[in-house]
């Protein structure tokens, strides 16, 4: 294994770095996420070579859950081993709780238990005495907001923790969390991460605006579509594609005639840009600047080289904008999974 050194232009102005809402860290406008392709039972040369690649390119910000893998949990050691290679004051790393991840009454949701329990096991995957950045995953319906947010505030006070998020919270569950930090002086939910791309635009309808006028950051998790906006789907799922052999990544009606009728079109407007289509989604994603960043999966490093290129070009023309709209118009989707609102 060879010794990885940093790219030293790294920070010449590849990547644009954006403020978290009102609060002092930037975000770099594409963040690497560790959902899938990081997981197993050891580092792989690949996953080591996608990391290395992203630093290089100006990604400083990686995102992570207790329960990436598969196995639950993995994606964090192997995140874990891969990071110890960066300069840690140099990186963000995040994780987040609140899906199932062990047995038990105990093993999900938002209770303090199960939040610090977490936290706790996903430091010792890590090999790190904090992140920098500890999510709610998703909102407890059967859990008093109080506690939950409390134990956000106990990693932050406990040093565990820099700052705390909310991930998947609707409009009124986001004014809400932010009023009750702000009573109770705990320590202010700095970032909310909703799923947002061209398919899934539900934050448009109260979650972008609330979270910008609270000072939160947004982090658009699934830019892509699970890869659905790229040029990967013109034809329908690819044999042997992430999608075709992962149980419950994309729907068979989401690869429906006119999903791919849509991405035909957006594909050629794309490529009038210069861009490929994955590269105009994620330009797309960026364009509101309220939108702090867009976390990406990849499977190779050359994804992740080409995905950072959208960030070079994300201004859109009036027309370019109002003919996206008229596509996205005849897109029949089922409701998404992540749809808060």
């Amino acid at each position: 294994m060879s010794e990885y050194t940093p790219d030293p232009g790294r920070y010449d102005g590849r990547m644009p770095y954006r403020r978290c809402g009102r609060h002092g860290i930037k975000l770099p406008a594409i963040t690497l996420g560790f959902w899938h392709n990081f997981g197993g039972n050891k580092s792989t040369d690949n996953q080591r070579e996608m990391v290395f690649t992203a630093f290089d390119q100006g990604i400083t910000h990686f995102d992570l859950a207790n329960n990436y893998g598969p196995p639950y949990g993995s994606a964090e050691i192997n995140a874990g081993r891969i990071l110890a290679e960066l300069p840690r004051h140099e990186i963000l790393v995040s994780t987040k709780a609140g899906y199932d991840m062990w047995p038990g009454p105990y093993g999900e949701w938002g209770s303090r238990k199960y939040l610090l329990n977490s936290l706790e096991q996903s430091l010792e995957r890590l090999a790190m005495p904090y992140v920098d950045l500890f999510y709610s995953h998703r909102f407890d319906p059967d859990t008093p907001m109080e506690e939950t947010l409390g134990a956000l505030n106990s990693a932050v006070v406990q040093g565990k923790a820099l700052y705390a998020g909310i991930s998947s919270y609707n409009s009124q569950q986001t004014l809400q969390a932010a009023a009750i930090c702000k009573q109770n002086g705990w320590a202010p939910i700095i970032i909310h991460q909703p799923n947002y791309s061209m398919f899934n635009r539900w934050i448009e309808k109260g979650v972008r605006e609330e979270a910008s006028k609270l000072g939160m950051g947004i982090i658009a998790f699934c830019p892509l579509y699970q890869g659905l906006l790229s040029d990967k789907y013109l034809a329908g799922i690819p044999k042997g594609s992430r999608a075709d052999s992962t149980k419950g990544l994309l729907r068979d009606e989401e690869i429906n005639s006119s999903v791919q009728q849509v991405i035909a079109g957006l594909n050629h407007i794309a490529g009038d840009r210069g861009q490929t289509l994955a590269q105009m989604a994620l330009a797309w994603v960026l364009r509101d600047e309220r939108v702090t960043s867009a976390l990406i999966g990849a499977s190779r490093a050359s994804q992740i080289i080409e995905n950072c290129e959208a960030v070079q070009k994300i201004n859109f023309a009036v027309d370019e904008l109002k003919a996206i709209d008229e596509l996205l118009a005849k897109v029949k989707l089922p409701p998404s999974l992540w749809a808060g609102e």
